[in-house]
């Protein structure tokens, strides 16, 4: 069983600077997975990634999330994808497998529902309670300001340091930092995921 995440960014006609933000997407994606056969951007501004460790794959969400909206005016779509993969091809637009079509079937229900994350499984009690979890995440996500942004991708990225170490990778001061945090709900969502992670493994039985 694997997952995939397919994703369009929001937005991104109105920005002057396309290189900016494509960059980042690419970057992002980069981070989550080095193997270059395991993500591609497509169409300009969609995307699709295969998270192999599926039980990771709404921190993976929260973390492109973050590295999108530093950017001003920016958001992301994100469509959780769960389930078995019946082909692999040479790059993941073109593997296919349940997974597959769930993120893909996912994400154009999203943009009908005019909402930014949500996930497909073959269990339909377990999406109907994530997606809920999911729908109180956004009110906090999809508002969060470029500061805020910055700090979850830093902490995400470094989560053996301390918020004192992050600071100082920015520019500003501990208290800063712990703000910002408390301002994205980073601690609520750290418990999501936790919670995610533990129903996503009934999966498996």
């Amino acid at each position: 069983m694997t997952s995939v995440i397919t994703g369009d960014i929001i937005n991104s006609t109105k920005y002057k600077k396309p290189n900016g933000w494509l960059t980042l997407l690419k970057e992002a994606l980069h981070y989550l997975d080095k193997t270059s056969n395991k993500w591609e951007i497509y169409r300009g501004d969609s995307f699709q990634i295969e998270i192999q460790d599926y039980a990771t794959s709404f921190e993976a969400c929260v973390y492109l999330k973050s590295c999108i909206k530093t950017i001003k005016n920016l958001d992301v779509r994100l469509a959780i994808g769960i389930g078995e993969k019946s082909f692999e091809g040479n790059n993941v637009t073109e593997s296919n497998g349940e997974a597959f079509v769930f993120s893909g079937r996912t994400l154009e229900e999203l943009k009908k529902e005019k909402r930014n994350l949500k996930i497909k499984t073959s269990n339909f009690d377990l999406d109907k309670t994530l997606n809920l979890y999911f729908k109180l995440a956004s009110i906090a996500m999809d508002n969060w300001t470029t500061n805020s942004a910055e700090v979850v991708k830093l902490y995400l990225e470094n989560q053996n340091k301390t918020q004192e170490e992050i600071a100082k990778l920015i520019g500003i001061n501990q208290e800063a930092v712990s703000k910002r945090l408390k301002r994205a709900y980073f601690e609520e969502i750290l418990e999501l995921d936790k919670m995610f992670r533990q129903k996503i493994d009934t999966l498996k039985q």
